[in-house]
């Protein structure tokens, strides 16, 4: 045999320690050289190179989840942690976190709402998470700091990207997402079936597998580069070799397959139906895990390749397999036509290739290996034996399950189509919706009704109960609104604004007025012979909108009235009374605002949209009074009030009112009831202030980085985790657009006062990449604020 040419994987070893179904691996960092598995058996297991032979010996195994373990991931190490920790994620919702010498968890995270079944870590401590229940969560040490909402089914596959801030998740509703600082960035379409893997080649480009059968090459800017064919059905895992652009990937057609070069170069058959899962160690060896328990690890090295004996052990192993020819990876088989054992003597044309033979009424498959010459035997080919029920429970196709999914090939050149098929299914009628959705000739009517009634004999629909079994391949999948979700206790999901801030006192200080303050912009601020004082944050008090023109506004406001419907005109008796509102809030009189007052001000902001920008202004500039902020702001009404701000948010309506609004909440900051309304209504307000940057429209951008920043002003006063993601994550998407520098400084002082004296926010600030995005602003000549509030933000980055 040519065993000279290299670059062919055999056996290295087969380990055996899991009860059941290995689920998960991964390469560890310590031992070196080593992995970690998890399994259905509820265990995840360390493995370390034994020095003597050509194995690996199970360091520890870790206890933590209630049910099977579905992923696994190494987390950097750190200065607490030199040695990194383990992330496990499972069917019982959690994420258990392991030292790699405790067989139990360090620390537990709770939130995701089903199954975990994909991890990913980044720099600075950051773990992605991705779950049957739609979301994928950002986890820092072990808080959870965003969640990424935005697939209509379960995320099978979660990457975190080389460059900082960026995240991938692939999803059951067959598309990958891009997110940029926990917001959607770019969804990219293209499989057929769900998206079930994720590899990273580089900064620019990353690699995924679907249920289609198909491994695709993308950019990150969208665009579809490659489409990989090879396996005949699900693909489960992928896993790039270090340095190089080759890949692995596993699937449920029993196969390995390592990919050169963008061929499929070799086609490792393995003893089990399902092949969940690979990984490549440092050396370039490949570590599968299996449906049968079995970890095995195959190499292209001589030295650390099995005996003759191991080896002639794994052959005789898959020889015995059964296939069950209804999974479709030999495609169709018509045993009455099969050539006998004579056909094995005409050596194959590439590695991988299967031949069916018919010896003695029995039917065997045989694999060409190209490296040895020679047919390997690998496995019997019985009849209906539902073997993948008995495995895997039901069939998913399109995201749904199936009690079957056959793959028929209509003719030899073509494309193989997917035919899902239920029991409880009339043939007939099936056939005839395939041959339809597939444009095939209906002619094959009989033919393909035929085929479905062969090979589903003896199948009744007790088998198709609704127990548990292994929800990986579908069966007890979550399906959105199915579930009781019952809502868990509040703080645990963040962004619902549970767990809210109740402020102890607020100062009601005004920004003082003066040469030094840096915000009013009054002889704008001059740095003495370069004094290093931090002056900018952590800032103690909100930025309030106080410039005003009472005579102009009036005027405008009567102007408009003489327009207005009838329904909404005011009489001369309410314009006086706004008149004092406003003299009584721009503290030119001494009177405390009146409740009548309040009423009208309330039947002008109603106003449409075209004309209400004046008593728009007026509401700004009077929620600053103590006595209109608790009027507004307080339990009764203030539901009202935050739907009319929102309303006016809206980026498709007047920018005058959307700057009002924005104005508007920025100025109820100033009272401890307006401060406790936003900050339990952050999360809403937060989530359509941000709509307003596409416009812009400069004065709107101060505007908005100026809410961000008394946003930041009480969340430093309390630590509120979610509520500082949502910020930085706000921050990080408006700096990309903002151009004008007065709303920059306010963003970088929003800044600096979030990461103040909390060094979870400086590592989530770190992994969002918010010192590259702000690194040139260090170098602006004018206004000097800019620059040294940057270089102030950038020495605690």
């Amino acid at each position: 045999a040519m065993a000279d040419e290299g670059g062919t994987f055999r056996l290295r070893c087969s380990l055996l320690g899991h009860g059941q179904d290995v689920r998960g691996l991964t390469r560890g960092l310590f031992p070196e050289g080593g992995f970690v598995s998890v399994s259905r058996d509820r265990t995840a297991r360390l493995w370390a190179p034994d020095g003597l032979n050509r194995g690996f010996t199970e360091m520890h195994c870790m206890s933590g989840h209630s049910n099977f373990v579905s992923c696994v991931c190494i987390i950097p190490p750190s200065d607490l942690y030199p040695r990194g920790l383990i992330a496990t994620g499972g069917n019982d919702h959690n994420i258990c976190i392991f030292t790699v010498d405790n067989p139990a968890p360090l620390y537990v995270l709770k939130g995701h709402k089903n199954t975990v079944c994909s991890l990913s870590s980044g720099k600075f401590g950051t773990l992605l998470s991705g779950s049957w229940d739609t979301t994928a969560k950002v986890w820092l040490n072990d808080r959870c700091m965003m969640t990424l909402q935005g697939h209509t089914a379960a995320i099978w596959a979660v990457k975190i990207l080389p460059e900082q801030g960026l995240m991938l998740t692939g999803s059951a509703d067959k598309t990958i997402k891009l997110w940029k600082a926990g917001r959607c960035e770019r969804t990219f379409t293209g499989h057929e079936d769900c998206v079930r893997g994720l590899a990273i080649l580089s900064e620019m480009e990353f690699l995924s597998c679907a249920n289609d059968a198909s491994v695709r090459r993308w950019q990150i800017s969208g665009e579809c580069l490659q489409v990989y064919y090879g396996h005949t059905n699900y693909i489960y895992s992928i896993c790039v070799f270090p340095r190089c652009k080759d890949f692995v990937t596993t699937g449920e057609d029993r196969s390995l397959r390592i990919w050169k070069q963008g061929e499929c170069a070799q086609t490792i058959r393995l003893p089990a139906q399902s092949v969940w899962c690979c990984c490549v160690l440092d050396n370039g060896d490949i570590v599968v895990g299996a449906s049968d328990g079995i970890i095995r690890v195959f190499t292209e090295s001589l030295e650390r390749t099995a005996s003759a004996e191991e080896i002639q052990a794994f052959e005789n192993e898959l020889s015995q397999a059964s296939i069950d020819p209804k999974t479709g990876d030999l495609g169709d088989i018509n045993a009455d036509d099969l050539p006998g054992r004579e056909h094995l003597k005409e050596p194959g044309t590439r590695d991988g290739q299967t031949r069916l033979i018919k010896d003695n009424g029995k039917v065997e498959a045989y694999q060409w290996s190209v490296s040895e010459g020679r047919w390997i035997k690998i496995g019997d080919v019985v009849g209906s034996s539902g073997a993948t029920q008995q495995t895997s429970g039901k069939v998913l196709f399109e995201g749904k399950e199936y009690d079957y999914v056959f793959t028929i090939d209509v003719n030899e050149s073509g494309p193989s189509f997917k035919l899902p098929y239920n029991i409880t299914d009339d043939p007939w009628l099936t056939a005839y919706n395939f041959l339809q959705k597939n444009d095939l000739n209906p002619m094959f009517l009989d033919q393909v009704a035929k085929f479905i009634m062969d090979n589903t004999k003896g199948q009744t629909l007790l088998s198709t109960s609704n127990q548990f079994s292994d929800p990986f391949t579908g069966a007890g999948r979550y399906v959105p609104g199915s579930s009781s979700g019952s809502s868990t206790v509040p703080g645990a999901d963040p962004f619902t604004g549970a767990g809210r801030y109740v402020p102890g006192s607020a100062s009601n200080a005004v920004t003082p007025v003066g040469g030094v303050d840096p915000y009013t912009g009054m002889d704008a601020y001059q740095s003495a012979a370069a004094k290093v004082e931090n002056i900018y944050f952590p800032k103690k008090d909100a930025v309030t909108f106080d410039q005003a023109n009472p005579t102009q506004i009036l005027g405008k406001l009567k102007e408009l009235n003489g327009s207005a419907a009838e329904e909404h005109k005011l009489t001369e008796d309410d314009l006086i009374i706004l008149e004092k509102l406003l003299s009584a809030t721009c503290n030119t009189s001494a009177e405390t605002p009146t409740a009548q007052q309040l009423q009208t001000l309330w039947r002008a902001v109603n106003w449409p949209e075209d004309i209400v920008f004046p008593a728009l202004d007026i509401l700004r500039l009077s929620v600053r009074h103590p006595t209109v902020n608790e009027n507004f702001c307080s339990e009764k009404e203030h539901v009202q009030f935050i739907i009319l701000l929102l309303k006016f948010l809206n980026p498709k309506g007047k920018q005058a009112n959307q700057l009002l609004a924005l104005r508007a909440l920025c100025n109820c900051f100033v009272s401890h009831a307006g401060q406790k309304l936003m900050m339990e209504q952050r999360d809403e307000i937060m989530t359509q202030a941000i709509e307003t940057k596409s416009g812009n429209n400069k004065n709107i951008h101060i505007a908005l980085a100026t809410l961000t920043l008394n946003y930041a002003v009480c969340l430093h006063k309390v630590n509120n985790v979610e509520g500082k993601a949502q910020c930085l994550s706000v921050i990080s998407t408006v700096m990309e657009v903002v151009q004008d520098l007065e709303a920059i400084f306010r963003l970088l002082v929003a800044l600096g006062t979030l990461i103040s004296d909390d060094t979870n926010a400086v590592q989530l600030a770190k992994s969002l990449g918010v010192d590259s995005q702000i690194k040139k602003y260090a170098s602006v000549s004018e206004p000097a604020k800019v620059k040294e509030c940057c270089r102030f933000v950038l020495n605690l980055l």
